[in-house]
């Protein structure tokens, strides 16, 4: 059977250069980056060789980058410990509806902590408006959390203009950018962000390995307690294997040829796709998209029974981000940007990469159509 894999949003093929990169910490320079020893000194080295990479993908310090376990880790430290680190300026916190769900479950956390928090709406393409945004802030707001690239919908917000409402008013901004990260801009003293989170999974790295970038000069404390790792701020044992493999995946991924492959794929995505009759594209068009992003509304039938018929012709996909794929609740994400529930439970997200082919595309463009004609001939919803 032929395998095409178009879940990209979930997670990425490691690649074959980064797997080469990584794998000398596995047995040779397995050292300890605390230890004072050989060892220890080849992690270590290995260890700011790679903070200094991801530094200036993003126009940042080395000494502000943290290293963490991924995405999830980094959300929940800058949201926790920015909360009541900076208690006693305010306990007031704005993100958007449609936040990534480790960004929205830890602010139901912290609103039994005893935070207020400010659920933005978005527009039906998924962005925020700035005037709303700005009209949100008050003086007991400390903290503003806006995704950067959106995981279901591809959304890609303005963050320099975010991030100018910010700094006028004061307030910490921090942006999740797992999916955004090296596929669009991201330049921490253009855009005046104090806060990023990304990670390497994403972009063709290791699992288990990100980063959280803190401005200096932020107020924040360590939210992980132990030995003086990261600077004070993170403490563990650092993954070096890992760090080295998120590092090549940056220094990879930074070349813009795959984000233009990327779009052009999408492009062609898209447009065979919208040739099925009543289907729709969810999210906005264009540069205002993440390059690898397609999310489309089937009428009348689910995008669980179009994933299933899809998976058995070898093509991965999925029905919105991995983290809420066991879920039959419909996408808040979808719901947020104006969809009914069953426009959102009839969703199919397909997401690529620089490995996928146009003849994987093709082949997806061949069977798809069939797979939509065959379920609406069932399908008690649909209507000729």
């Amino acid at each position: 059977m032929k395998k095409v894999y178009l879940d990209n949003g979930a997670t990425t093929m490691l690649d074959p250069n980064v797997i080469k990169a990584m794998m000398p910490y596995f047995n040779v320079k397995y050292g300890n980056a605390s230890s004072t020893h050989l060892f220890g000194e080849e992690a270590k080295e290995a260890l700011e060789r790679s903070r200094q990479i991801i530094a200036k993908s993003i126009n940042a310090r080395p000494d502000e980058i943290i290293f963490t376990s991924g995405g999830t880790e980094s959300n929940n430290f800058a949201l926790k410990s920015i909360a009541f680190t900076n208690k006693d300026k305010g306990k007031h916190i704005i993100v958007s509806k449609v936040e990534h769900k480790c960004i929205m479950n830890s602010c139901k956390w912290l609103e039994k902590q005893g935070f207020n928090i400010t659920y933005l709406n978005v527009d039906k393409e998924g962005f925020v408006n700035p005037d709303e945004f700005d009209k949100a802030i008050t003086d007991k707001t400390i903290l503003v959390s806006i995704i950067h690239g959106n995981n279901e919908v591809g959304t890609i917000n303005d963050l320099k203009k975010l991030g100018e409402i910010c700094k006028k008013h004061n307030v910490y901004f921090h942006t999740d950018a797992c999916q955004s990260y090296t596929k669009t801009e991201l330049n921490v003293k253009k855009q005046n962000i104090d806060l990023i989170t990304l990670n390497a999974h994403k972009i063709h790295g290791p699992k288990g390995i990100g980063v959280l970038y803190i401005k200096k000069g932020t107020k924040i404390k360590t939210w992980q307690h132990g030995g003086d790792h990261e600077f004070g701020l993170r403490a563990g044992t650092e993954n070096i294997h890992g760090i080295v493999g998120f590092a090549e995946a940056v220094k990879i991924a930074m070349n813009k040829k795959y984000i233009n492959y990327m779009a052009k794929l999408r492009d062609k995505l898209i447009k065979g796709v919208l040739e099925i009759p009543e289907v729709k594209l969810n999210g906005p068009t264009g540069d205002k998209r993440l390059c690898n992003n397609a999310n489309f509304s089937f009428k009348g039938i689910e995008g669980e029974a179009i994933g299933g018929y899809l998976n058995n012709k070898g093509i991965a996909s999925s029905t919105g981000s991995a983290c809420s794929a066991k879920t039959l609740e419909p996408s808040y994400v979808l719901i947020a940007i104006g969809l009914s529930p069953e426009q959102a439970n009839s969703s199919l997200r397909l997401t690529l990469s620089r490995f996928t082919t146009e003849e994987e595309i093709d082949y997806t463009l061949k069977v798809l159509p069939e797979i939509v004609k065959s379920l609406r001939k069932i399908s008690p919803f649909w209507k000729e």
